[in-house]
Protein backbone atom coordinates (compact mmCIF):
# COMPACT_ATOMS: atom_id res chain seq x y z
CA UNK A 1 0.00 0.00 0.00
CA UNK A 2 3.08 2.03 0.05
CA UNK A 3 4.36 4.52 -2.11
CA UNK A 4 7.74 4.74 -0.75
CA UNK A 5 9.94 3.01 1.79
CA UNK A 6 12.59 4.36 4.09
CA UNK A 7 15.74 2.29 3.22
CA UNK A 8 19.20 2.90 5.40
CA UNK A 9 22.02 1.55 3.16
CA UNK A 10 25.83 1.43 2.48
CA UNK A 11 27.14 4.72 1.22
CA UNK A 12 30.70 4.56 1.84
CA UNK A 13 33.61 4.28 4.45
CA UNK A 14 34.52 6.82 6.34
CA UNK A 15 38.08 8.04 7.13
CA UNK A 16 38.78 5.89 10.04
CA UNK A 17 37.41 2.78 8.25
CA UNK A 18 33.98 2.60 9.31
CA UNK A 19 31.14 1.68 7.61
CA UNK A 20 28.99 4.99 6.15
CA UNK A 21 25.48 4.79 6.01
CA UNK A 22 22.90 7.02 5.01
CA UNK A 23 19.14 6.89 4.93
CA UNK A 24 17.03 7.37 1.40
CA UNK A 25 13.22 7.32 0.45
CA UNK A 26 13.08 5.12 -1.84
CA UNK A 27 9.82 4.72 -4.56
CA UNK A 28 8.16 1.33 -4.62
CA UNK A 29 7.98 1.57 -8.30
CA UNK A 30 11.72 2.43 -8.46
CA UNK A 31 13.40 0.41 -11.16
CA UNK A 32 15.47 -2.72 -8.94
CA UNK A 33 13.30 -2.40 -6.11
CA UNK A 34 11.03 -5.70 -5.65
CA UNK A 35 9.33 -7.06 -2.43
CA UNK A 36 9.52 -10.24 -1.39
CA UNK A 37 7.19 -12.67 -0.63
CA UNK A 38 5.53 -11.91 3.22
CA UNK A 39 7.31 -13.60 6.14
CA UNK A 40 4.73 -15.65 8.37
CA UNK A 41 5.11 -14.79 11.40
CA UNK A 42 3.64 -16.13 14.64
CA UNK A 43 1.40 -13.16 15.66
CA UNK A 44 0.72 -9.70 14.06
CA UNK A 45 -1.15 -10.80 11.21
CA UNK A 46 -2.41 -8.02 9.84
CA UNK A 47 1.28 -6.23 9.52
CA UNK A 48 2.90 -7.08 6.18
CA UNK A 49 6.64 -8.20 6.62
CA UNK A 50 8.50 -9.13 4.03
CA UNK A 51 12.28 -9.01 2.71
CA UNK A 52 13.11 -6.23 0.44
CA UNK A 53 15.55 -6.87 -2.47
CA UNK A 54 17.57 -3.99 -4.48
CA UNK A 55 18.99 -4.81 -7.27
CA UNK A 56 20.89 -1.60 -9.08
CA UNK A 57 18.25 0.37 -7.60
CA UNK A 58 19.30 3.52 -8.41
CA UNK A 59 17.09 6.58 -6.99
CA UNK A 60 17.65 10.31 -7.54
CA UNK A 61 20.41 12.80 -4.90
CA UNK A 62 16.76 14.13 -3.59
CA UNK A 63 16.00 11.17 -2.22
CA UNK A 64 18.77 11.44 0.37
CA UNK A 65 17.03 11.40 4.04
CA UNK A 66 19.44 14.06 5.96
CA UNK A 67 22.93 14.11 5.02
CA UNK A 68 24.76 11.86 3.95
CA UNK A 69 26.83 9.75 6.75
CA UNK A 70 23.73 10.63 8.65
CA UNK A 71 21.97 7.16 8.32
CA UNK A 72 22.90 6.04 11.78
CA UNK A 73 21.63 9.54 13.33
CA UNK A 74 18.81 9.46 12.03
CA UNK A 75 17.72 5.39 12.26
CA UNK A 76 18.72 6.25 16.18
CA UNK A 77 16.11 9.41 16.59
CA UNK A 78 12.97 7.77 15.71
CA UNK A 79 13.40 5.22 18.15
CA UNK A 80 12.22 7.22 21.05
CA UNK A 81 8.88 7.83 19.26
CA UNK A 82 8.35 4.53 18.21
CA UNK A 83 9.35 3.43 21.27
CA UNK A 84 6.61 5.33 22.73
CA UNK A 85 4.08 3.77 20.10
CA UNK A 86 4.93 0.30 20.83
CA UNK A 87 4.30 1.14 24.81
CA UNK A 88 0.80 2.52 23.64
CA UNK A 89 0.37 -0.76 21.90
CA UNK A 90 0.92 -2.58 24.88
CA UNK A 91 -0.87 -0.81 27.07
CA UNK A 92 -3.60 -1.53 24.37
CA UNK A 93 -3.18 -5.12 24.30
CA UNK A 94 -3.13 -5.25 27.85
CA UNK A 95 -6.31 -3.47 28.37
CA UNK A 96 -8.21 -5.23 25.71
CA UNK A 97 -7.07 -8.39 27.94
CA UNK A 98 -8.15 -7.11 31.00
CA UNK A 99 -11.63 -6.67 29.66
CA UNK A 100 -12.70 -9.59 28.26
CA UNK A 101 -11.66 -11.67 31.63
CA UNK A 102 -13.28 -9.10 33.28
CA UNK A 103 -16.67 -10.00 31.40
CA UNK A 104 -15.45 -13.74 31.47
CA UNK A 105 -14.91 -14.30 34.93
CA UNK A 106 -18.34 -11.96 36.00
CA UNK A 107 -20.25 -14.71 33.55
CA UNK A 108 -18.27 -18.06 33.26
CA UNK A 109 -19.67 -19.91 36.82
CA UNK A 110 -17.95 -22.52 38.74
CA UNK A 111 -19.14 -24.34 42.06
CA UNK A 112 -22.65 -22.42 41.34
CA UNK A 113 -20.93 -18.72 40.91
CA UNK A 114 -19.21 -16.70 38.65
CA UNK A 115 -14.99 -17.37 39.09
CA UNK A 116 -15.11 -13.57 39.65
CA UNK A 117 -15.93 -14.22 43.49
CA UNK A 118 -12.65 -16.13 43.87
CA UNK A 119 -10.04 -13.84 44.53
CA UNK A 120 -7.56 -16.33 43.30
CA UNK A 121 -9.11 -14.80 39.51
CA UNK A 122 -10.40 -11.15 40.85
CA UNK A 123 -7.02 -10.47 42.64
CA UNK A 124 -5.24 -11.27 40.02
CA UNK A 125 -7.53 -8.83 37.46
CA UNK A 126 -7.51 -6.29 40.30
CA UNK A 127 -3.17 -6.27 40.28
CA UNK A 128 -3.40 -6.33 36.53
CA UNK A 129 -5.77 -2.82 36.31
CA UNK A 130 -3.06 -1.35 38.83
CA UNK A 131 -0.42 -2.57 36.50
CA UNK A 132 -1.85 -0.98 33.65
CA UNK A 133 -3.09 2.25 35.09
CA UNK A 134 1.04 2.75 35.64
CA UNK A 135 2.04 1.79 32.64
CA UNK A 136 -0.19 4.32 30.56
CA UNK A 137 1.38 7.29 32.95
CA UNK A 138 4.26 6.29 31.62
CA UNK A 139 3.00 6.08 28.09
CA UNK A 140 1.70 9.42 28.96
CA UNK A 141 4.55 10.90 30.44
CA UNK A 142 6.57 9.79 27.34
CA UNK A 143 4.52 11.33 25.18
CA UNK A 144 4.34 14.56 26.53
CA UNK A 145 8.11 15.26 26.96
CA UNK A 146 8.35 14.28 23.15
CA UNK A 147 5.44 16.81 22.06
CA UNK A 148 7.14 19.48 24.13
CA UNK A 149 10.29 18.81 22.27
CA UNK A 150 12.39 17.73 25.26
CA UNK A 151 15.00 15.17 25.93
CA UNK A 152 12.85 11.70 26.58
CA UNK A 153 14.71 8.50 25.58
CA UNK A 154 14.73 7.25 29.07
CA UNK A 155 11.27 8.19 29.51
CA UNK A 156 10.49 6.15 26.09
CA UNK A 157 12.49 2.92 27.45
CA UNK A 158 10.95 2.85 30.30
CA UNK A 159 6.92 2.91 29.27
CA UNK A 160 8.41 0.73 26.12
CA UNK A 161 9.69 -1.75 28.67
CA UNK A 162 7.24 -1.80 31.49
CA UNK A 163 4.29 -1.73 29.48
CA UNK A 164 5.72 -4.34 26.65
CA UNK A 165 6.15 -6.61 29.39
CA UNK A 166 2.90 -5.67 31.10
CA UNK A 167 1.62 -7.36 27.51
CA UNK A 168 3.09 -10.38 27.71
CA UNK A 169 1.98 -10.60 31.25
CA UNK A 170 -1.83 -9.88 30.46
CA UNK A 171 -1.80 -12.14 27.32
CA UNK A 172 -0.85 -15.01 30.39
CA UNK A 173 -3.02 -13.75 32.79
CA UNK A 174 -6.00 -13.44 30.40
CA UNK A 175 -5.29 -17.66 28.87
CA UNK A 176 -5.61 -18.90 32.46
CA UNK A 177 -9.03 -16.70 33.39
CA UNK A 178 -10.42 -17.89 30.14
CA UNK A 179 -8.70 -21.39 30.85
CA UNK A 180 -9.58 -24.10 27.99
CA UNK A 181 -12.01 -20.93 26.24
CA UNK A 182 -8.85 -19.13 26.19
CA UNK A 183 -7.30 -21.72 24.27
CA UNK A 184 -9.75 -21.85 21.29
CA UNK A 185 -9.08 -19.70 18.58
CA UNK A 186 -12.83 -18.78 18.51
CA UNK A 187 -11.77 -16.67 21.50
CA UNK A 188 -9.97 -13.20 21.14
CA UNK A 189 -7.25 -14.42 23.71
CA UNK A 190 -5.15 -16.70 21.57
CA UNK A 191 -4.30 -13.62 19.41
CA UNK A 192 -3.57 -11.80 22.45
CA UNK A 193 -1.37 -14.10 23.18
CA UNK A 194 0.87 -14.14 19.79
CA UNK A 195 0.72 -10.50 19.16
CA UNK A 196 2.01 -9.56 22.55
CA UNK A 197 5.38 -11.37 22.53
CA UNK A 198 6.82 -9.00 19.36
CA UNK A 199 5.95 -5.69 21.03
CA UNK A 200 9.23 -6.95 24.08
CA UNK A 201 11.42 -7.25 20.60
CA UNK A 202 10.52 -4.50 18.19
CA UNK A 203 11.68 -1.02 18.78
CA UNK A 204 14.54 -2.39 21.33
CA UNK A 205 14.67 -5.71 23.11
CA UNK A 206 14.10 -5.27 26.74
CA UNK A 207 17.78 -6.05 27.18
CA UNK A 208 18.56 -3.27 25.40
CA UNK A 209 16.00 -0.56 27.06
CA UNK A 210 17.37 -1.71 30.07
CA UNK A 211 21.00 -0.87 29.07
CA UNK A 212 19.82 2.73 27.76
CA UNK A 213 18.02 2.95 31.11
CA UNK A 214 21.07 2.13 32.97
CA UNK A 215 23.07 4.15 30.53
CA UNK A 216 21.11 7.52 31.20
CA UNK A 217 21.24 6.69 35.00
CA UNK A 218 24.82 7.51 34.84
CA UNK A 219 25.88 4.00 34.88
CA UNK A 220 29.06 2.49 33.92
CA UNK A 221 27.85 0.31 30.87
Amino acid sequence: LSSFVTTTAVTGQRPDGRTELSTFIVPTDAAGFAPQRPYHKMGWHASDTRELAYQDCRVASDALLGQRGAGARVFLATLDGGRIGVAAMGVGLAQGCLDQSVAWANQRCAFGQPIARYQAVSFELAALQAQISAARSLVYRAAALRDAQQRHTQEAAEAKLIASELAVHAANVAMQVHGGFGYIEESPIPRFYRDAKILTIGEGTSEILKLVIARNMGLSV
